[in-house]
């Protein structure tokens, strides 16, 4: 369905950028000639099964019409940056908000629950752009005790070239700060809203009614059936995390998927910008799949059979 729907939307639309590069060239054999390379002299069916067969068959998304590179390559040299942002600040957003909201949840109005209200609300009303720039020009540039761009890869590397994990986490942490501070703010809200309306089941004042330890309580009645909408939420923010780390990559000069993506479409490159989507969806189908064996974990309700 995804790449079906990619297919229509980047190659079938009359005037496309494929379309554009074989067909705006006053030169007839040469017109010919790519209008075969890229398969456009036969059906739109037999265009999708070609396009189709080469994802499946031969892993391969086509090669870029700016420099000849394959997507292949490139989502294999960007890919990482952006999984590194994301799910880096996907682990620091969830190790602030669920404590925090649990905390906030069980003991209301207290000094952490009116400070976890406030992080809410300045979490919420930052623009993420604005809140990026404010990291890096502070800590960054007027402070200097973190790197303002580029990133170093995870794994060390002998040639020179900036490498090994400290070095990554170090030039990583202001785009996770920056991630953290604005999931976190929506996750300790609903993590707090979703606690204190389980508190109030039935099956809470049962179990509390039959003497059961309170640490028993909090984990296997309170927070188990309260992080089943946070696990939904989650498997939509991943989406929105990955579209949101365009802003991310542009504000601190991380050449990832959403930059690779902005600059594909500026040049018109179409196999570029079709790569990047269908990696991109594949990744958040595979994310919700992953979500959806959570809940049979979280609850004892949804169980495969």
């Amino acid at each position: 369905m995804v790449t079906a729907a990619v297919f229509v939307i980047f190659y079938l639309i009359p005037g496309s950028p494929l379309h554009m590069t074989a067909m705006g060239i006053s030169d007839a054999q040469a017109e010919n000639r790519i209008a075969t390379e890229l398969h456009l002299d036969v059906s739109l069916y037999q265009q999708y099964w070609i396009f189709l067969w080469n994802i499946v068959r031969h892993a391969s998304l086509g090669y870029s019409f700016y420099d000849g590179a394959s997507v292949r390559w490139i989502l294999g040299q960007d890919a990482p940056v952006t999984a590194s942002v994301v799910f880096g600040g996907l682990f620091f957003w969830l190790l602030i908000s669920v404590p925090v909201g649990i905390f906030s949840a069980l003991k209301p109005r207290s000094l952490l629950d009116r400070a976890g209200t406030a992080f809410v609300l300045i979490g919420i009303s930052a623009p993420t752009v604005w809140f990026g720039l404010m990291l890096a020009y502070t800590f960054g540039y007027k402070l200097g005790w973190t790197p303002i761009a580029d990133y170093c890869n995870f794994f060390p590397d002998s040639s020179g070239t900036c490498s090994g994990p400290a070095r990554w986490a170090y030039h990583l942490l202001l785009p996770w700060v920056t991630f953290t501070f604005l999931f976190a703010a929506i996750y300790v809200r609903m993590i707090r809203s979703t606690i204190m309306e389980t508190v109030n089941e039935d099956f809470v004042r049962t179990a509390w009614a039959k003497g059961a330890p309170r640490r028993r309580v909090v984990t296997h009645h309170i927070l188990r059936n309260s992080l089943l909408p946070v696990v939904t939420m989650l498997g939509m923010d991943i989406g929105v995390a990955l579209g949101g780390s365009i802003f991310i990559e542009k504000v601190f000069t991380l050449h990832g998927l959403g930059l690779e993506l902005v600059t594909a479409t500026n040049r018109d490159d179409v196999p570029v910008v079709v790569g990047i989507v269908v990696f991109v969806s594949l990744a958040v189908i595979a994310a919700n799949f992953l979500i959806d064996l959570a809940y049979t974990w979280l609850d004892p309700r949804v169980r495969l059979r």
